[in-house]
């Protein structure tokens, strides 16, 4: 991920804070997996391994930036090497915020297993948006991994796939709720869970910008795709 220095200690700070935010991109893809398995087969005991394992990617969060604040202290980056850690922090703060999100999920699981409303709710018609949104994480994190622009963009462009996904489910689920009233308190619960998914997407998606702001020096946050598209040309 990083280029050669004159200090070949600085280079294996600038490799260990990076293999260390890899690890905190393993653990919270981790947790995407188990929140979605405990939400495809309804099983409480894989949601409460999900929030068993927040307490580490939190501790994990706060060690990656604190060995950052050291680095930037004694270094005082600049240029690329300066942009690259900045992504680094952003890049673990959207981490720490998936990990949260697969805990909503796990929550919400919970809750539709407490309300006995599980064998009636439409779960399975979120199979094709975890797909997407774990996909979209496990592309962030490789990209990343290998400051590649092309697979940046091409994240962003699935992201606008996982809205659309989303709009369908809620129109969905309105339809379901509508027709069986029962199940409006649960299907409430699956409505958020849907949402923590299509977060899990945007988290996804910054990361691919952060990796262009890394290499090319441009922000591309809150610009459109042929906006993002000029700027790799440059």
């Amino acid at each position: 991920m990083v280029d050669k220095h004159l200090s070949t200690q600085f280079d294996s700070e600038l490799n260990g804070v990076s293999a260390r935010v890899m690890e905190l991109g393993g653990l919270a893809e981790a947790q995407i997996r188990q929140a979605i398995y405990a939400l495809s087969q309804f099983n409480a005991e894989a949601a409460s391994q999900v929030l068993a394992t927040e307490e580490r990617v939190n501790q994990k969060e706060v060690e990656i930036d604190r060995e950052l604040s050291s680095i930037i202290a004694r270094r005082q980056p600049t240029a690329r090497d300066l942009r690259l850690l900045m992504a680094i922090s952003k890049t673990t703060a959207n981490l720490e915020r998936v990990g949260d999100e697969a805990a909503k999920i796990a929550r919400m699981v919970r809750s539709i297993i407490d309300s006995g409303s599980a064998r009636m709710l439409p779960a399975s018609e979120l199979r094709v948006l975890c797909d997407l949104a774990s996909g979209l994480l496990r592309k962030a994190l490789d990209a990343f991994a290998r400051l590649d622009c092309v697979t940046a963009l091409a994240i962003l462009k699935e992201d606008d796939q996982i809205d659309r996904e989303f709009d369908g489910f809620v129109r969905k689920l309105i339809t379901y709720m509508m027709e069986d009233p029962r199940t409006i308190s649960a299907s409430l619960d699956l409505l958020f869970l849907a949402k923590a998914l299509e977060r899990i997407g945007d988290h996804a998606g910054n990361i691919a910008e952060f990796i262009i702001y890394v290499v090319k020096g441009a922000d591309v946050r809150h610009s459109s795709i042929e906006e993002i598209e000029s700027a790799l040309k440059t």
